[in-house]
């Protein structure tokens, strides 16, 4: 019985060491930068970060940390990372991991300012803000989407898979997420984003 219950507080607890292991690492060869919460998505389209009020909202848990291992495919390139998302009433935090385990970027959210922690060698072209708004539109409900989207509309429509959004404006398709499991958190979620040739697959890590 001891074992067990050792065995689960180190479950809970692990996901947690392990972001503040990587923010630790980021911390020694990295730059602080404050970063605009609403970023362009594509073409006239826009959106703006949210709290994650309503996502807690709606879950079992008061928390939430999720493991992922994320790719992106833009042409002939592949690249892939980890991340590690948490949420909590207060923010949502991105920590990003090279495939090697270099530290490359920790993005918090607090509801008003986003900051940016991120590695010297990514340079300040790279804008890891992006991936938290298409975590944001994977995960928050479709109706708080859509509060904080101009210029396009999240939509859920019908498809031979267990759930599929798209992101539509006046011209067509933006973009497309399609989920393996009707539980968003539970599914691997494939993001098309038709005007940049962008394809992202992110896999939940158990």
């Amino acid at each position: 019985m001891l074992l067990n219950r050792l065995w689960h507080s180190a479950e809970i607890m692990l996901p947690r060491l392990v972001a503040l292991l990587l923010l630790s690492l980021l911390s020694a060869c990295s730059q602080q930068i404050e970063r605009q919460t609403c970023v362009p998505l594509a073409s006239e389209a826009q959106y703006c970060l949210s709290s994650a009020s309503a996502v807690l909202a709606t879950s079992p848990q008061q928390d939430i940390s999720l493991s992922q291992m994320v790719s992106f495919t833009h042409g002939q390139e592949n690249h892939e990372l980890l991340t590690q998302l948490e949420l909590n009433s207060q923010q949502m935090t991105l920590v990003g991991l090279a495939p090697l385990g270099q530290a490359l970027f920790t993005l918090v959210y607090d509801g008003q300012t986003l900051q940016s922690q991120q590695s010297l060698l990514l340079g300040e072209q790279f804008k890891a803000e992006y991936l938290m708004a298409i975590m944001q539109l994977i995960y928050w409900p479709t109706e708080q989407v859509n509060q904080h989207l101009t210029g396009g509309e999240l939509v859920t429509m019908a498809c031979d898979i267990p759930l599929c959004k798209q992101l539509n404006n006046a011209s067509g398709a933006l973009i497309t997420i399609t989920y393996s499991d009707i539980d968003p958190w539970l599914a691997q979620v494939n993001v098309d984003i038709n005007a940049g040739d962008i394809h992202i697959q992110i896999n939940p890590i158990n």
